[in-house]
């Protein structure tokens, strides 16, 4: 079973959850309250979506209500065979519970590619078998850079009508 932590209408969270239904993953969500046009299960809290699923998949923002969503209850909750996925931001997760739940077997795994305290990477991730690090490059892709170019040249227009 699979699960997100996400705006579920968000596009990035959309973008993962239709990407994973071809695997047969069951996607699930945690939200603020339940969206009625998202027909994926909804868990009120962190702890009971974690208790129902295998894999977690953060794609949130952080703002004072997600700091530290997922801490040592929902790390227990996920179990030993669970595994987090953080392409969010780093402090969606209590690192120092996160490496001390990997270390002792708590969770099965992790995947990050963004930190607490970037560009800084907990040293004891380095030489774990259950983690996989690589660097957030989200944005380093054919579309978001065409994205990119098309609005500085958009900026670049305006600028220039009205600086004339």
């Amino acid at each position: 079973m699979m699960m997100m932590m996400t705006k579920p209408a968000g596009s990035i969270g959309s973008f993962i959850a239709k990407r994973l239904e071809p695997f047969g993953c069951i996607i699930s969500y945690n939200s603020t309250s339940q969206k009625q046009s998202i027909t994926y299960r909804y868990y009120p809290d962190a702890v009971s979506l974690a208790a129902n699923n295998d894999v977690i998949v953060l794609c949130c923002d952080l703002n004072d209500q997600t700091r530290h969503i997922v801490n040592r209850e929902v790390m227990e909750s996920l179990g030993k065979n669970g595994v987090i996925i953080n392409v969010g931001r780093g402090g969606l997760i209590d690192e120092k519970e996160m490496v001390k739940c990997l270390v002792e077997g708590v969770i099965g795994g992790a995947g990050l590619d963004v930190f607490e305290k970037e560009p800084g990477v907990p040293e004891e991730l380095f030489g774990l078998d259950n983690v996989v690090l690589s660097p957030h490059a989200a944005m380093a892709t054919p579309g978001s850079l065409d994205n990119i170019a098309q609005l500085a040249l958009a900026n670049l227009k305006a600028f220039s009508r009205t600086s004339l």
